[in-house]
């Protein structure tokens, strides 16, 4: 069964030797990957990460302050030859690239066709819906006194709010849930219909993530663009095939298909793995828990805390330019340079006590959606107040709560997600 994951535990020297980030067993067990990016900060910051082909390796920046600098200078690391570790040809960029996977005038053009939908004027709209919400998922969980976090509550969330902005019908929810747990789990034996760089995995080497799930994607998705076409929503679909984008150029079909893909994937994942680790922290964490029960005015500050600690997302990939110098190290033109998020967010020089849970911590200066990056996560703003509107809903609700079980988590190294967490609750 899972207990506090311990400080000392995090911070048990790992010799450099032992550090193998491309390693996806490394990441199941919610302490390795703390080990290891402690080794590489105090040790070697930008590190040359060796892979197995077909992958030829690439650096790992696992510094707070480089991470920014990395993320802001698109011209110098640019996000066009693909974001993830697997390296792809130019013929597989044509067919895959989304908005992740461009730069410049023609990646502002495209953010710009929803971006007024997460503005804060927009978000602050939802209040009243997203608070109803939380309550009906909260209902449904607590009044079964034994249940599965992840799936009653941190899944059913999220995504319950992507149909709504996608003007979807509820009873699609699982359908989405199962493409994105497909999609985004491809190096897990337990999500993935074909696991990434397996022989079989050939076959789809044109679709994003190598997933067949994702052509169940583009046909739900090109359905509804039919459906809403010329039409007036302002649904996310209704924007995407109603608006010509800033530069003037309208999106392709298959600009539509990967921007919808990535609308599915990261408009449930992220969110969804937020609010696990959130709770499992809680969990680990009683007295963090009872101050935030103590004095609810904490929970917008703990939300800080929550993105902080959960770091959702492991790393994004950018690629070389041009031939630089990065933390001492002479980084190549074409070289994978990999900003290891989660480590920049463990960063001693930033992070007073960084391996502390700390609902109260002020200057949060985590880097999980990016920070001052041209990539800046869309959906930020919705991503908090979500969690936000789910703990000020969840909190109040709970006389005691604790885990009954084991708690898996992907097999990945770039999403850092939590499959189960089994909870008996007591309702206040």
């Amino acid at each position: 069964m899972t207990t506090e994951t311990p400080t000392d535990a995090v911070r048990e020297p790992l010799p450099l030797a032992d550090v193998d980030l491309a390693d996806l067993d490394r990441f199941t067990d919610g302490v390795t990957p703390w080990r290891m990016f402690h080794t590489l900060r105090h040790e070697d910051p930008v590190h040359w990460q060796p892979e197995e082909a077909p992958n030829s390796g690439f650096w790992a920046v696992t510094r707070h302050e480089d991470i920014i600098r990395v993320d802001r200078d698109s011209e110098t690391f640019t996000s066009t030859r693909f974001v993830n570790l697997e390296e792809v040809d130019d013929d597989q960029i044509k067919k895959r690239a989304s908005i992740l996977e461009l730069d410049g005038v023609r990646h502002r053009a495209l953010r710009s066709v929803i971006q007024r939908q997460f503005g804060a004027n927009v978000i602050s709209g939802y209040t009243d819906f997203l608070r109803g919400l939380t309550a009906r998922t909260l209902d449904a969980a607590l009044a079964k006194g034994r249940f599965d976090f992840v799936e009653d509550v941190s899944a059913d969330f999220p995504i319950n709010v992507l149909a709504r902005l996608l003007d979807v019908p509820p009873e699609d929810n699982r359908k989405l849930i199962d493409w994105g747990n497909r999609i985004i789990g491809h190096t897990d034996p337990d999500y993935a219909d074909v696991l990434l760089h397996s022989e079989e995995s050939e076959r789809y080497r044109d679709l994003p993530f190598r997933s067949p799930a994702s052509l169940e994607v583009f046909e739900y998705g090109r359905e509804l663009a039919r459906q809403r076409r010329g039409g007036d929503g302002t649904d996310l679909v209704s924007r995407l095939v109603n608006t010509t984008p800033r530069d003037g150029v309208p999106l392709s079909p298959q600009d539509f298909d990967n921007y919808f893909l990535l609308l599915v994937v990261a408009g449930n994942e992220t969110t969804r793995h937020t609010i696990s680790h959130s709770m499992l922290a809680l969990l680990q964490h009683p007295r963090q828990l009872a101050r935030l029960q103590e004095d609810p005015s904490l929970i917008p500050v703990a939300v800080e805390e929550f993105l902080r600690w959960a770091s959702p997302v492991y790393h994004f990939r950018r690629t070389a330019t041009r031939d630089v110098e990065l933390g001492g190290k002479r980084v190549k033109e074409g070289d994978k340079v990999v900003m290891w998020f989660a480590s920049g967010n463990r960063d001693e020089e930033v992070f007073g006590n960084p391996y502390d849970f700390d609902v109260a911590r002020r200057d949060n200066d985590h880097v999980t959606f990016g920070k001052g990056s041209p990539h800046l996560c869309l959906g930020n703003l919705l991503a908090r107040t979500e969690i936000r509107i789910m703990f000020e809903e969840l909190i109040p609700r709970l006389a005691d709560i604790r885990l009954t079980g084991d708690v898996p988590r992907v097999r990945s190294n770039f999403v850092n997600g939590i499959k189960k967490l089994p909870v008996e609750v007591t309702p206040a």
